[in-house]
């Protein structure tokens, strides 16, 4: 077996195999073949190869992540496929650690992916984010008093204006960036009859607010499936919300993720009677929560470097674990974190290499200390749930200081 780069011109059928045989995408379906070779050559593009011919892929893409109000270099893990006849190898967890690494040597402070199922990933180090919140609603429903103005109708033309929208959106505690603009093309790409409303306000003209929908159910009632949304003030959020609103007329339902920081429920009215008048039916207004990304430290003095945490200063010993060093070859260009250090937390944060015998210590694993520094958990709450042991004088000053908001990455990967 060969891990190695991958390469368009030999590389593409045998790729292009691998989604098909995992159903990532549909046969004959040219818009979704041209989104994958779009998707795959935005970022890092790795192949483990069997008998001359890749059937295991896994993708990166740049971009960053905020901690309180720093921007850190981030990798996200934006696909790992394997095709039916490499299943049960080792090989995706393998190229995934292989991936990281490479990132986290060119300089990723934090890596991040969406799981498949709890568990798989946490062999690599990752622990589990917070909970997202899914809304089905009636549009009709919504209480905005907003009167939309004309949008400007987007299309798939429209991608590097749309990209730089969402990149320049409001942004919160724990929000992503991926930052080629060949990511949002091929979401677009993917989206079954998708469309675009938005409007150009921006000191230039740029596209300042925006939605992007799919109504792959379709049908004149819907549903439609926000993908994504972008907006920068309050006005251009009930302005798009408001836009929302003016499809009530005709479709029935839409869905989509509760924005950062907003109770969406506060604009939808007498949401309980239409969640009991709508139950199992098509046009079923519900509300879901699904806990499906995960998030890992790659450099530990990177990271506290950039943490700024305002209300005092902890400091305290951690021992900490990185399981991804056995997926890794003696070789690599990194491999993971794992050691002793004294961490302080405060506004002026830092991780050095050592042990101090004044201070109290702290036992845990990447995956549980990742969760505790992004404020996803408390201390005592990973002290139940996860492998994060401490004293209980060391859990409670760390609960009283990482009084964080949840983290909410705003990009679905």
């Amino acid at each position: 077996m060969e891990f190695r780069e991958y390469n368009a011109e030999k590389d593409k059928d045998a790729v292009h195999r691998i989604w098909l045989e995992t159903g990532w995408l549909e046969k004959d379906n040219k818009a979704q073949l041209e989104g994958m070779d779009i998707f795959v050559t935005a970022g890092r593009a790795l192949v483990a190869d069997i008998a001359g011919e890749p059937e295991c892929l896994v993708l990166t893409a740049p971009g960053a992540i905020r901690h309180l109000q720093d921007d850190l270099p981030f990798s996200c893990v934006t696909a790992v496929t394997t095709s039916r006849i490499a299943r049960k190898q080792g090989l995706a967890a393998k190229l995934t650690a292989t991936a990281v690494a490479r990132d986290a040597a060119d300089g990723a402070l934090v890596s991040g992916l969406g799981m498949f199922e709890q568990g798989y990933y946490n062999r690599l180090g990752y622990g589990t984010g917070g909970y997202e919140h899914w809304i089905s609603f009636d549009p009709s429903r919504l209480n905005v008093n907003t009167t939309p103005r004309v949008p400007r109708r987007i299309s798939f033309g429209d991608w590097e204006l749309m990209h730089n929208s969402r990149l320049s959106r409001l942004r919160g505690h724990g929000s992503c960036n991926l930052t080629p603009p060949e990511m949002t093309r091929a979401e677009m790409m993917w989206a079954k009859n998708g469309f675009g409303l938005g409007y150009s306000d921006g000191e230039s003209g740029e596209l300042s607010h925006h939605i992007w929908c799919d109504a792959k159910e379709g049908g004149e009632h819907g549903p439609y499936n926000v993908c994504w949304m972008a907006y920068r003030t309050r006005e251009q959020f009930l302005e798009l919300l408001a836009l929302l609103k003016t499809q009530g007329d005709q479709v029935l339902s839409i869905r989509m993720r509760e924005p950062p920081g907003i109770q969406l429920q506060d604009l939808i009215t007498q949401p309980f009677k239409h969640y009991d008048l709508t139950e199992k039916g098509k046009f079923e207004a519900r509300a879901s929560a699904y806990a499906y990304w995960q998030i890992r430290i790659c450099d530990l003095p990177g990271c506290l470097e950039h943490t700024h945490i305002p209300g005092g200063e902890v400091r305290f010993n951690l021992r900490l674990t990185d399981p991804i060093a056995n997926f890794l070859d003696e070789d690599a260009p990194w491999r993971g974190c794992a050691g002793d250090y004294v961490i302080t937390l405060g506004e002026s944060s830092c991780a050095e290499a050592g042990h101090n015998d004044s201070l109290l210590t702290m036992s845990a694993t990447v995956n549980a200390f990742t969760r505790m520094w992004l404020g996803i958990r408390s201390a005592s709450a990973l002290s139940f749930t996860d492998n994060l042991d401490a004293p209980r004088e060391l859990q409670e000053q760390l609960d009283h200081l990482l009084r964080l908001p949840q983290p909410r990455p705003d990009w679905d990967f």
